[in-house]
């Protein structure tokens, strides 16, 4: 037939004048030159008979990118099969002949796309209306599809601003942890995933003053402790409903009277700079809880130090860009200052308070996690390192 076609310069178009694929009888009645042809030559002849013979029959073996077929026995006692790449059994009747066959069909494509959606706005109707501070609306231009979808545009607002005011420190951390609890959620049973930061179990701003501890917010004793083993006793306990203090990274303080609700998930994912510590331990000999007690995993998101300080000085000089021109901000003072200035500023926080906090407080921890993930200057996971005992 190739032949033939190349023998013909012209195809069999519509009224509309495009070209149209037609039977190989209606070409024959259609086009004299290819009658002349199969009269002239037998060999184009035979061609042409024998794809009379194969018109209509598929070509070739092909298969659903996520189709899968049930039946109650044997899948080759009620279809023909053959063997995949991967030596997996494939039905050879197409996708709809086979439910004719008496088969399951199921299109987990499908499925599996309206799963993650659904899974997305509820996770973004959560985080938004429930967790986030108070705040205005100045990032809602750039998400317009938010407001349509949820129509809230104040909370959209606070979304924003808790996206490009987390703490540097723990940018990365939650990041991880943002995509792992997208992960866990997609598992076949679709578990309830939530994220709770220790954000929250910060002491308040007047407290760190009064206490003299404003340079040490992130250390262990900047938290309240007892508040945060409260909250972990009641999700083990299975109390229908918890809810944890919120804390503005816009107003770098906690929200009086403001806290996030969190019911019976299936998991929850605990974020925290400190959360694998311990504490001394009594000379009585008496029970101390600690908050890794309370975890059936835990994942150390590490890096190399001059990385840290990296990431650390580079997204401070990109806040001051964004977020902390938001004159309700925190840190507004420092958008104005030049960029050598900020730089300056922000080594100094770095060497006087993250650098230490990292040394004493945070790296000691690593080896009481269950898996190690260590991150590159590029932000990919290099090395994986999971703990047997």
């Amino acid at each position: 037939i190739e032949k033939i076609r190349k023998e013909l310069t012209t195809g069999y178009k519509d009224e509309s004048g495009e070209t149209k694929p037609i039977t190989i009888d209606k070409a024959l009645q259609l086009e004299p030159r290819l009658r002349a042809l199969q009269e002239e030559k037998p060999v184009y002849g035979e061609i042409i008979e024998i794809s009379r013979r194969l018109e209509g029959l598929y070509r070739q073996a092909g298969m659903h990118a996520a189709g899968i077929v049930i039946a109650d026995q044997e899948l080759w006692d009620v279809v023909p099969v053959f063997k995949g790449k991967d030596d997996e059994l494939i039905a050879q009747f197409s996708m709809s002949d086979v439910e004719e066959a008496g088969l399951v069909k199921f299109d987990f494509l499908g499925l599996k796309t309206l799963d993650v959606i659904d899974h997305a706005e509820r996770h973004v109707n959560r985080r938004i209306q429930a967790e986030l501070a108070r705040g205005d609306a100045k990032a809602l231009a750039a998400h317009p599809h938010l407001v349509r979808k949820i129509g809230d545009r104040e909370a959209i607002a606070r979304y924003e601003e808790y996206l490009t005011t987390k703490p540097m420190d723990a940018a990365e951390i939650e990041e991880t942890l943002r995509l792992l609890r997208a992960l866990l959620a997609r598992w076949p049973n679709t578990p309830k995933v939530e994220l709770i930061t220790t954000d929250g179990f910060l002491l308040p701003n007047a407290v760190l003053k009064r206490e003299g501890l404003m340079e040490r917010k992130g250390f262990p004793e900047s938290y309240d402790l007892p508040a945060l083993l409260a909250f972990l006793t009641d999700i083990k306990a299975g109390r229908k409903e918890v809810r944890a203090p919120l804390y503005s990274h816009l107003s770098y303080d906690i929200v009086p009277g403001d806290t996030v609700r969190i019911e019976r998930p299936d998991i929850l994912i605990v974020e925290g700079l400190n959360v694998l510590q311990t504490s001394r331990l009594p000379k009585d000999g008496r029970a101390v809880p600690f908050v890794s007690d309370f975890f059936d995993f835990s994942i150390y998101i590490d890096a190399a130090e001059d990385v840290i300080r990296q990431w650390y000085l580079e997204r401070f000089l990109r806040l001051r860009e964004t977020a902390f021109r938001d004159p309700q901000s925190y840190f507004h003072r420092y958008a104005s200052i030049t960029t050598e200035e900020a730089a300056t500023f922000a080594e100094g926080l770095w060497s006087r308070i993250n650098l230490v906090n990292l040394r004493e407080n945070i790296v000691p921890t690593r080896p009481r996690a269950h898996l190690i993930l260590r991150k590159g200057q590029d932000h990919a996971i290099e090395q994986v390192s999971l703990r047997r005992v």
